[in-house]
């Protein structure tokens, strides 16, 4: 991955606007009104919340945005405890050493009561230590890593500050084998993939399990590929698999992803593509590829339209009257993480990191993505959000007509699984 200079983490506070002169009257009555009808935070500073984020990746940049949302609808009710909620946002530059710099600065200087930060596994996994060194909870809207929950389960009195408030790799292979049982295996009777995965820290366990689950839905797996983040040019990949004639193509990409979707398409690979595609979740992937996502499905946690729960819909449309576009998944996730922050800070009744890490354990809370439960101190993904029936299952939805079209499962499937005209389905 291409990694922009460090510069200096700043974190995101709001500053005065200056006031023209003729103007001083009709501020100081709006101010006057504003501060009438806002709620009264009188029992302490603000709580402040620090937000690690990739804010000019197309993945991370609506972290900061649904965290906030949350915090200004937790702020019109009071607040918590009687004190505001304060989001501090942090750009990393998709940097683990500009992450553990933020961290540092949010835990000793900007004085937060928890962190969330990154859909990168490599900046969760570098900051993990640091969550335990600080004592400072950390929660990450969308790494996959098993390794963070493996961490956590192998030493949980040092790890417990981190949780994963994401589908680990291991809960998204399986997922994504579910999902291409019934649309690959049941309703186009292919019956076997090649995988093509980024080498990044979340694929490792992601391909194990797709290598284990995809033949137990019926699909033999005749070549596996990982491929350099950096790579630009895909054809070689793209020919060599072609060459061992798989009915589709089974992903795991996250850095990378307009690169392949657009050689896909102007080379007319006749392979459809299957799995996850994590930058095609970004509402901008449609004219980030001149329309070539046309036809490319991926797993995902939630759509602006489909109503994973209550409350999914309601939060897409806020986040797009704020910021002029749906969310990204990380804006869902980061959203349920303030709320999940805050209740759990509501039940300890105190920012204390001992007791906060308590309550987050307790968490059961319906959020836009699903029913959100942490497993236990005793579970392998110790402090990884629950998946399955009656949790987060997730969804899988395909590019079509400029729109993210659910088309599994089937009680929220908005429309079916279709393909471009020079892709080839085998019957």
């Amino acid at each position: 991955m291409t990694r922009r200079p460090s510069r200096p983490i700043v974190p995101s506070l709001v500053v005065p606007s200056l006031v023209v002169p003729s103007l001083v009257i009709p501020s100081l009555v709006a101010i006057a009104l504003a501060t009438c009808l806002a709620p009264a935070f009188a029992d302490g500073p603000p709580i402040r919340i620090g937000v690690i984020a990739e804010v000019q990746a197309i993945a991370g940049a609506a972290t900061p945005g649904g965290a906030q949302i949350a915090a200004d609808e937790i702020n019109a009710k009071g607040g918590i405890l009687g004190r505001r909620i304060e989001i501090v946002t942090y750009d990393n530059h998709s940097s683990s050493a500009d992450s553990v710099r933020a961290f540092q600065r949010a835990v000793n200087e900007d004085k937060v009561s928890a962190v969330i930060a990154s859909y990168i596994s490599e900046v969760v996994l570098a900051l993990e230590p640091w969550a335990a060194r600080l004592k400072m909870p950390l929660i990450t809207p969308g790494a996959a890593s098993n390794e963070i929950t493996k961490a956590i389960h192998a030493d949980y009195d040092k790890n417990k500050y981190t949780f994963h408030g994401y589908l680990t790799s291991a809960a998204q292979a399986q997922l994504v084998c579910d999902a291409a049982k019934d649309l690959l295996t049941d309703n186009l009777k292919f019956k076997s993939v090649a995988i093509m995965s980024e080498d990044a820290a979340w694929t490792q366990p992601l391909d194990v399990g797709y290598e284990a689950c995809l033949p137990k839905a019926g699909l033999d797996v005749v070549d596996h590929v990982r491929f350099s983040p950096d790579t630009t040019d895909f054809t070689p990949i793209f020919n060599n698999i072609e060459g061992k004639k798989p009915d589709a193509i089974v992903t795991g990409i996250s850095h990378v992803g307009v690169q392949p979707t657009v050689q896909w398409k102007n080379q007319q690979v006749p392979i459809p593509m299957f799995g996850i595609s994590a930058q095609a979740l970004s509402p901008t992937f449609w004219n980030d590829t001149n329309g070539a996502a046309d036809g490319v499905p991926s797993l995902a946690v939630a759509t602006p339209d489909v109503a994973v729960t209550p409350k999914t819909k309601p939060f897409a449309q806020a986040f797009k009257a704020k910021f002029g576009t749906p969310p990204a998944y990380t804006g869902y996730t980061a959203y349920d993480d303030v709320y999940i922050i805050a209740e759990a800070i509501q039940r300890a009744g105190a920012t204390d990191p001992d007791k906060l890490v308590a309550e987050m354990e307790k968490t059961d809370y319906e959020g836009t993505i699903g029913h959100i439960q942490f497993y236990g101190k005793d579970d392998p993904y110790t402090h990884g959000i629950k998946s399955g029936p009656g949790f987060v299952t997730g969804l899988v939805f395909q590019w079509q007509n400029q729109k993210q079209v659910t088309v599994w499962p089937q009680k929220i499937a908005e429309g079916k699984l279709k393909f471009p005209d020079f892709v080839k389905l085998s019957q």
